[in-house]
């Protein structure tokens, strides 16, 4: 998918680093609908977001370290926001669907310089889950604080964004590494596990 679109407010279906929910899944409901079937699906949409930061941290300026990734989700959530504000949405609340909820995922602190609670506290908003590490949590509550939710417009997501396009951070190309590196991951893992139950089952018919 064209990440420039998701910007644009053309949701992505599955883009690793910046998971949303999107068409596809209410083209889901709807033929569910057709269908006859429940249109009651819970599922949430996966954004990563440390992943943007450490990718780039050697690339740019101090002073863009540990800001793109917080950067991505902002605009993220903007879309989300208006995706559920379309009629065709609103179509679909009347069915009673539920609403596909954004996951921010990845929000442990890598960088040991940075606040170890700075993705828990930009984050907050309404209708998200957050996979908080619990090490990362444990701080937050220690210290952390939320003085507002994430803004509903993108705050000033796209200025930074223009300055790391400056110091020649290509987020579309940066996008497509991080879905390619991440399906691979996921992919592995997997597979991993699958190897691991057939070995398990492999076993257990030797000793029956």
């Amino acid at each position: 998918m064209n990440w420039k679109a998701r910007r644009q407010g053309a949701l992505p279906g599955t883009v690793f680093a910046t998971q949303i929910p999107d068409w596809h899944y209410i083209r889901g409901i709807e033929r569910r609908i057709a269908a006859g079937l429940d249109s009651k699906v819970h599922s949430v949409a996966s954004v990563f977001i440390s992943r943007w930061d450490r990718a780039v941290i050697a690339k740019v300026p101090a002073n863009l370290r540990n800001r793109l990734g917080i950067a991505i989700a902002k605009p993220t959530y903007k879309a989300y926001c208006d995706l559920y504000e379309s009629a065709r949405w609103q179509k679909l609340v009347k069915a009673g669907t539920p609403r596909q909820r954004l996951l921010w995922g990845g929000t442990g602190t890598k960088d040991p310089s940075a606040p170890d609670v700075m993705y828990v506290e930009a984050l907050a908003a309404p209708d998200t889950i957050n996979t908080i590490p619990e090490k990362t949590l444990l701080a937050f509550v220690d210290h952390g604080h939320v003085k507002d939710s994430m803004p509903r417009d993108g705050g000033d997501a796209e200025q930074v964004l223009a300055q790391f396009a400056q110091a020649g951070v290509d987020d579309s190309a940066l996008a497509e590494q991080l879905q390619r590196e991440g399906t691979e991951a996921f992919d592995k893992s997997w597979n991993d596990v699958m190897d691991c139950l057939r070995s398990k089952v492999e076993q257990l018919k030797k000793a029956s």
